[in-house]
């Protein structure tokens, strides 16, 4: 069973009807034991750090999510939270990757980054299948620091895409918002 983390942060519903159109079963949840007996976790969702991050202790999920040994896919909000630390809101995170998430530097482009862009120097399993220069949907204003890289987007500066570490991944993209590409990602960690 695929368990997505209910956090109250949003976005639940467009990436379990990511899953519904996939065939996949899953359950939305915030029950550790729920949690810690899944196949494979998403952790999803948009929002600020420091509030998302209240909310998950609120649960008592911190230890949870790192004790977990299945695939694990943090999306958006959910990836920065999986790295150590976050300028927004000056919030320690989960520190699963070591990584700090730090606001676009741009260089005058507009923030947020949202909508279509390009993912390059793709590594990894969650990529199988996919081109060097695939689009993919963002909707941000922070971004993981290039560690611990396996897709890069340029938009003023250069940051993850995604990220992996072991059994984590993160996309700071939406694949649920992805279209073709996206769906091939979802599919991509269902079968890890």
């Amino acid at each position: 069973m695929i368990t997505i983390i209910d956090y109250d942060t949003g976005n639940l519903r467009s990436v379990a009807n990511a899953l519904g159109r996939l065939g996949a079963e899953y359950r939305i949840t915030a029950d550790p034991a729920a949690i810690r007996a899944a196949e494979r976790v998403l952790l999803p969702g948009v929002g600020e750090a420091s509030s998302a991050m209240a909310k998950l202790r609120e649960r008592g999920l911190p230890d949870v999510i790192r004790s977990l040994k299945c695939p694990v896919l943090g999306i958006c909000i959910g990836v920065q939270l999986l790295c150590r630390r976050s300028e927004e809101g000056d919030t320690e995170c989960l520190g699963i990757f070591d990584n700090e998430v730090r606001r676009l530097r741009t260089e005058g482009l507009k923030v947020p980054h949202m909508g279509w862009d390009s993912i390059e120097d793709l590594r990894g399993p969650l990529f199988d299948g996919l081109d060097e220069g695939a689009y993919v949907y963002y909707v941000h204003s922070y971004a993981p620091q290039t560690n611990d890289t396996i897709a890069r987007t340029t938009y003023g500066e250069t940051f993850s895409a995604a990220i992996r570490r072991d059994n984590f991944f993160g996309t700071q993209f939406h694949p649920e918002k992805s279209a073709s590409v996206g769906e091939r990602i979802l599919q991509n960690f269902l079968r890890l």
